[in-house]
């Protein structure tokens, strides 16, 4: 086995293990011991730290995996790549902590209900992003050197077991709040320390400056590349931080706090697609080489009702049982409910609406998906500054609902008018009404004395419609399949 099957191999195994540990960490441990205004201070220095590392980086942890193989040779240190990857985001980020520092009044005023609070910890914010450029750029270039399990490991497995120790510590009475905030910074720090050693231990730690670096390709292209690149990490970054940010400075830290918990719930919904699309890519690309037109417009409706037919499902069983899941959470984390009912909705519509961005983004017409996730972004911004003042958090559910929609339309839309595809077919309707079916036979169900007994009726009365009118009515005919493969199964046995 290759070294990049075994990295592979290694990595979805790391990868589904940070998933299940990020959930029980963030959506139901924290909440436990934190409260909204303090898990809504962590989250918000997190978002700051990671958009201020992305801005600073100018997208060279992009060029360092598109251009490391030009300058490929270890014994001479790879033309003294590594300090080029670090020293031109390190000249980023002196740029940026300038207009960080010089901003403080102007930033710490629109935080005017938790000014004080945040002006405790303004400064470390700048700390913890130094430590998340640093730990992305040696990802970067770990990645390139086919290095990745390692890497991952840190990030989703040993960071999340850290902040849940440190959130133990706290709720034992071992750390105060300050002090968890420092430990929540300073445990970033130590994965670019393992990070550092693990370089150096694979004799890849190249630290001597080189002239060469600056022959091997066009300083102008790479810079080029990484400009492009910045503005896409950062429409994304938009989607994923800055409602977060605005909800906290807005309305509160505390509601900061609750919204980011009502988005961890509904990123439930996005696990499925997530390892749906990373086998979807290279498929996409490899029709795109062989031209294959009308295969991929069949796999392209085939992962469009496949994406439905879980998200539904997914959507209703969070949505029925978010009494449970907010049993478990200090009981002001429930005013998110609202909030977690409409991301489910954007992010279901997103599932819906199929792989439109994956095959966009593999197409010859590849640079228009940057223009429509910049789009994204802009009016994410602009419902969130209209409706946040006004209807407050769930304000910016309703923006990410109205935005993600209106993208996502156009983006089907383009797709369908460039290349003739579009993922609905006459299952997709039918797979709706049977959701709301199954969905009004959940509601139906009385709450009980227990809301963990009351989740354990709804959730059967909700697979046992759902499931029957699925197969019953044949619209999918995956679940057909894999019925009929288990029935062979327990005739063998």
């Amino acid at each position: 086995m290759g070294i990049v099957q075994r990295q592979g191999l290694r990595n979805t195994i790391i990868s589904y293990l940070g998933l299940a540990l990020g959930f029980v960490s963030t959506t139901l441990v924290l909440p436990r011991f934190l409260e909204p205004q303090q898990l809504g201070l962590t989250t918000t220095l997190n978002s700051v730290a990671t958009l201020f590392a992305q801005v600073a980086a100018v997208g060279f942890a992009s060029v360092a995996i598109r251009f490391f193989p030009y300058f490929r040779n270890r014994e001479n240190g790879h033309h003294g790549f590594l300090p080029f990857l670090l020293g031109v985001p390190l000249l980023g980020f002196a740029v940026v902590l300038a207009l960080y520092l010089l901003g403080r009044p102007v930033l710490l005023g629109v935080y005017e209900h938790d000014a004080t609070l945040l002006k405790t910890y303004y400064l470390w914010g700048a700390v913890f992003a130094l430590f998340v450029l640093l730990y992305s750029l040696l990802d970067a270039y770990l990645k390139a050197l086919y290095h990745t399990a390692f890497s991952s490991f840190l990030q989703d497995i040993l960071l999340r077991l850290l902040i849940l120790a440190g959130a133990l510590a706290f709720a034992g009475g071992w750390l105060t709040f300050h002090g968890y905030v420092l430990w929540y910074v300073g445990v970033n720090g130590l994965l670019v320390l393992l990070l550092t050693g693990y370089l150096l231990r694979i004799g890849e730690l190249h630290w001597r400056p080189q002239r060469a670096v600056l022959a091997v390709r066009p300083v102008r292209e790479l810079l080029g590349v990484g400009a492009f690149t910045l503005l896409g990490s950062l429409a994304g970054s938009v989607i994923m931080y800055l409602d977060t940010i605005m909800v906290g400075a807005q309305v509160s830290l505390a509601a900061a706090g609750i919204y980011g918990i009502a988005f961890n719930i509904s990123t439930a919904l996005a696990i499925p697609a997530r390892s749906l699309n990373k086998i979807a890519f290279p498929l996409l690309a490899d029709y795109w080489k062989e031209q294959n037109i009308a295969g991929m417009a069949d796999f392209y409706r085939r992962t469009t009702r496949l994406n439905t037919l879980i998200g539904c499902f997914l959507t209703l069983g969070i949505g029925l049982n978010l009494e449970f899941i907010y049993s478990l959470m200090r009981a002001d984390y429930a005013q998110g409910t609202v909030v977690v009912l409409l991301l489910l909705g954007s992010r279901l519509f997103d599932g819906i609406t199929g792989v439109n961005g994956l095959i966009l983004v593999t197409s010859p017409r590849y640079r228009f998906d940057l223009l429509f996730n910049v789009s994204l972004s802009v009016l994410t911004i602009l419902l969130n500054l209209l409706l946040i003042p006004k209807l407050g958090m769930v304000g910016a559910a309703v923006a990410a609902v109205a935005a993600q929609i209106s993208i996502n339309l156009a983006r089907t839309w383009f797709v369908w008018r460039s290349f003739g595809m579009q993922p609905f077919t006459r299952q997709i309707p039918l797979l709706l009404a049977i959701t709301a079916a199954a969905g009004v036979a959940g509601w139906l169900v009385p709450a009980l004395g227990s809301p963990f007994v009351t989740m354990l009726l709804r959730s059967g009365v909700l697979t046992a419609v759902y499931g029957g009118l699925v197969l019953v009515s044949g619209v999918a005919p995956e679940a057909q399949a894999l019925l009929q493969s288990l029935q062979q199964r327990l005739k063998k046995s």
